[in-house]
């Protein structure tokens, strides 16, 4: 039987399939309908990569309504009767990419996309041109400059929004949003001047002479209170289209990283009319203080497999792009600038007491070393004192490698990470600025906690949002210039895949549903022209997406979208 059904012809076979033809048994008899595995959807001959721990050799696929029902080769096509067959001629098959950190929001009318700016030149254009379009004294936001990419190689300063708009009070928050620069007029609505002392867990910087250059460093909500409101139906309406573009970067999961009750809220109710057609969501709470979430109503977890509730987050320390994340030695050519913590360390220490005794998973904003340690210690105490179960807590960010002693008390308490191996590459020159010895060189670090035990799901923090940055950077080490950091550090391919598609389902508790191509789990996959366990590590920057499916649909094409 196996020797007749390879040597028909390929379109043959199908042909057969399509009209509902029966082929010879193997006792020479009909098979009978009855016997095959009905699917809506069946793939053939392509490259199935399953990221199961046992990876076996897979080119068809059979999907009937948001379900995989049957995985295997060729014979698929004799066991599976299908509405409709597509031939992947060749590419490759794998689980819909999930980033487990990503920020995602609604965009308003006065709101500027910055994420492709060159030099401060183009800010400034595109500055200019809304100004004319809002009319004079609206306000103009923006988010996305990196002074790493900016031809000037500087940031921009008060100065150069003043040129471009005079008329308008401008924030424009930096990539990775722990600052942002903004206008003298929004300076002056904000109260910050010369004489203004730096706010709470914030820097404002200066020049010399002391005059502010408009850069605000970690408190940059400040200045953004003071942005007149988007209506609600105008952020929903810009979240679905911002939300359905991460289809084409094969994105079909992602959790939220941050998020108050009102944009909660606003999620949810996106969700609820639109939720099949958007990435599956987890999203995660922000500590609102004790009072509000002693009286919110969730845990995490609650929802359904389109919408949940994701865990705790806390941050405890800022960012290298501001820079404010909490070192144990001081940045290189400071004398003692270290950071800050965002918290105190008797207020970490109550709110992860109060989150974990109410059955909350936490995912805590940890970046550098000394922030790392001491969240780690307060978190192994708690997990000592008050036990419980999978609760599969972890860090957000883990850019300063702590010490050997910490990553295995990681590994013993189940505490893991949520890490971005694109920031290796993104925020090389920010790095380069502030660090020093293994520090640099072990910046996001990847192999070492894997091998003691640390459990570690990748995701993008939108620096940028894109996965295939973030793989070629956790396989590579390679920033921007070329040059790689700590490359012992590196990951295999097929590591990094897991880390965006099988590890990432786990880390919010739908290993069950997602995140491996096998009978059972949701149809979410997406398709690459090229299979990247071949491929040049070079070339995986530049790795294109075919196609999305997203339960069973599919959800982009990028024929169709040409």
């Amino acid at each position: 039987m196996q020797r007749f059904f390879k040597r028909l012809p390929h379109n043959l076979l199908i042909l057969l399939i399509l009209t509902g033809c029966t082929l010879p048994g193997p006792d020479n008899t009909a098979a009978s309908s009855a016997t095959l595995t009905p699917a809506d959807v069946l793939f053939i001959n392509g490259n199935v990569l399953t990221m199961l721990e046992d990876e076996r050799p897979a080119s068809a696929v059979a999907i009937r309504g948001d379900h995989i029902v049957a995985v295997g080769d060729e014979s698929l096509t004799s066991t599976v009767q299908a509405k409709q067959i597509i031939d992947l001629a060749g590419k490759t098959l794998l689980p819909g990419f999930n980033d487990t950190h990503i920020h995602i929001s609604g965009n308003a009318r006065h709101y500027i996309d910055l994420t492709s700016v060159t030099s401060i030149k183009q800010i400034q254009e595109l500055v200019q041109a809304r100004a004319k379009k809002l009319g004079k004294n609206q306000w103009i936001t923006g988010y996305g400059w990196s002074e790493d990419e900016l031809d000037e190689q500087r940031k921009p300063n008060r100065d150069d929004l003043d040129l471009a708009a005079p008329n308008n009070p401008v924030v424009l928050t930096r990539a990775g949003a722990h600052s942002a620069v903004a206008s003298s007029s929004a300076l002056a609505l904000a109260g910050f001047d010369t004489s203004s002392p730096d706010p709470e867990n914030g820097t404002l910087e200066r020049e010399r002479s002391g005059r502010l250059t408009g850069i605000v460093r970690e408190r940059q909500d400040i200045v953004l209170a003071l942005v007149d409101p988007a209506s609600e139906s105008e952020l929903r309406k810009s979240l679905v289209t911002n939300l359905q573009q991460l289809f084409a970067m094969g994105i079909t999961s992602i959790t939220q990283a941050m998020s108050d009750e009102a944009t909660l809220a606003r999620w949810r109710q996106t969700y609820r009319e639109r939720s099949t057609a958007l990435p599956r969501a987890s999203v995660q709470f922000t500590w609102p203080g004790k009072a509000k979430f002693t009286a919110f109503d969730g845990r995490s977890g609650e929802g359904d497999k389109h919408f949940r509730l994701g865990a705790l987050k806390i941050f405890v320390d800022g960012g290298f792009t501001g820079p404010a994340a909490y070192t144990k030695q001081p940045y290189r050519g400071e004398a003692t600038y270290r950071g800050k913590l965002a918290l105190t360390e008797a207020e970490l220490e109550e709110i992860l007491s109060i989150a974990h005794q109410a059955g909350w998973q936490l995912g805590i904003h940890a970046i550098g070393d000394a922030a790392i340690e001491l969240v780690v210690d307060q978190l192994s105490a708690l997990l000592t004192e008050s036990p419980r179960e999978n609760h599969r807590h972890y860090l957000n960010h883990f850019t300063v490698m702590p010490s050997i002693d910490t990553m295995q008390t990681m590994a013993a308490n189940g505490i893991g990470i949520s890490q971005q191996p694109n920031f290796t590459y993104t925020l090389e020159g920010r790095y380069r600025t502030y660090l020093d010895g293994q520090r640099l060189t072990k910046n996001n670090p990847l192999r070492t906690p894997r091998e003691l035990g640390v459990f570690m799901a990748l995701s993008s923090d939108i620096l940028p949002i894109g996965p295939m940055t973030g793989i070629y950077a956790a396989v590579t080490r390679q920033g921007m210039s070329g040059k790689a950091y700590g490359p012992e550090e590196a990951l295999t391919v097929t590591e990094a895949l897991r880390g965006y598609t099988r590890d990432a389902a786990y880390l919010t508790f739908e290993e069950d549903l997602k995140g491996t191509i096998e009978p059972g789990k949701l149809a979410d996959f997406v398709i690459l022209d090229e299979n990247p366990l071949t491929l040049p590590s070079a070339k995986l920057l530049d790795l294109q997406v075919a196609e999305t499916w997203l339960g069973g649909r599919q959800v982009y094409s990028r024929l169709d979208s040409r």
